[in-house]
């Protein structure tokens, strides 16, 4: 067989037997299945309000189940499983088929639509979708639609997203297809998305203020700067020769300390001609001295008298 057949075959054998569970499991709230195979055999789960009455009288019902899927669609161990479904609302499969059974009761088209759309939202649904085509009020058949919420129509969501259902309700004037399409509540659909608050976007310049106590000290320094910058030139004027007279018995100290030393005491005097200056060389400094100062000190050295 072809991989395509085989994959035509599959599709056919789950359908006939999603067909096949929904005749004989009608009162016990079939709700749909799921098919698995695996090399040990074939699993096959089945949702229902009623579990119970999947399963039967000491499993009956279920074991009646197996045989009979074992020989009509030839698979090879069939394991049937019941599983409860907890929020009937919520599936799409026992919504179509509580609308189906409404009608045939007796309920007017229109209100067992309605009852059925406002049950599946107030169950947290995203949206859904409720059809209803056949002979509704006259000889002729037509299609009724009751939408709410947000339902995906095409594409690869529909596969993937949607869930469907389809029941048939018996009328005298003929058969009334009813058909139920249900987004699930936990579904992210592709196209959502999300704006953000702007509260979010101006919580940032708050962060700016701490940055304005900085510049305040910047703008108070300098005005200590210059109101410290006056004081100096006042000390300044005229005083200079104070400060140096001052500083000069300091130097005159240091400048006899090497006449102590043994290069001092064996220096060569030299006595200039003219004046009572004397000068010797000492460590390779010369120095002198004269009326004016009566001590050692270098020739280097600039006098404030002489500048007068």
């Amino acid at each position: 067989m072809a991989i395509e057949r085989k994959f035509v075959n599959d599709g056919y054998v789950k359908a006939s037997m999603d067909e096949y569970f929904a005749e004989q499991l009608n009162r016990a709230g079939y709700g749909g299945m799921e098919l698995n195979r695996t090399p040990m055999g074939t699993q096959i789960v089945i949702y229902s309000e009623k579990p119970g009455m999947v399963i039967g009288k000491a499993g009956k019902v279920i074991r009646k189940l197996t045989r009979d899927v074992a020989t009509k669609y030839n698979l090879e161990n069939p394991q049937i499983d019941a599983q409860e479904v907890k929020r009937p609302e919520l599936n799409a499969q026992m919504m179509a088929s509580r609308l189906a059974s409404s009608i045939e009761r007796g309920w007017y088209f229109r209100k067992a639509g309605h009852n059925t759309l406002r049950a599946v939202m107030s169950a947290g649904a995203l949206g859904c979708e409720v059809v209803i085509s056949g002979k509704l009020t006259g000889a002729r058949s037509r299609v009724e639609k009751f939408v709410n919420g947000h339902v995906k129509h095409s594409g690869h969501p529909v596969q993937e997203v949607v869930d469907e259902g389809f029941a048939v309700a018996i009328k005298k004037l003929g058969t009334l297809g009813c058909k139920v399409r249900i987004i699930q509540p936990d579904i992210v659909l592709p196209d959502s998305f999300r704006v953000k608050e702007p509260s979010e976007v101006i919580e940032e310049p708050v962060a700016e203020k701490p940055a304005e106590k900085p510049v305040e000290k910047t703008a108070e320094a300098p005005k200590k700067e210059s109101a410290a910058k006056p004081k100096a030139p006042a000390a300044a004027p005229a005083k200079a020769e104070e400060v140096v007279e001052v500083a000069e018995p300091e130097e005159s100290e240091e400048e006899t300390q090497p006449e102590v030393s043994e290069d001092s005491e064996e220096a060569e005097l030299i006595y200039v001609e003219g004046s009572e200056e004397v000068r010797r060389q000492v460590n390779g400094v010369w120095q002198h001295k004269h009326e004016s100062y009566d001590y050692w000190h270098p020739m280097a050295r600039v006098h404030k008298e002489a500048k007068e």
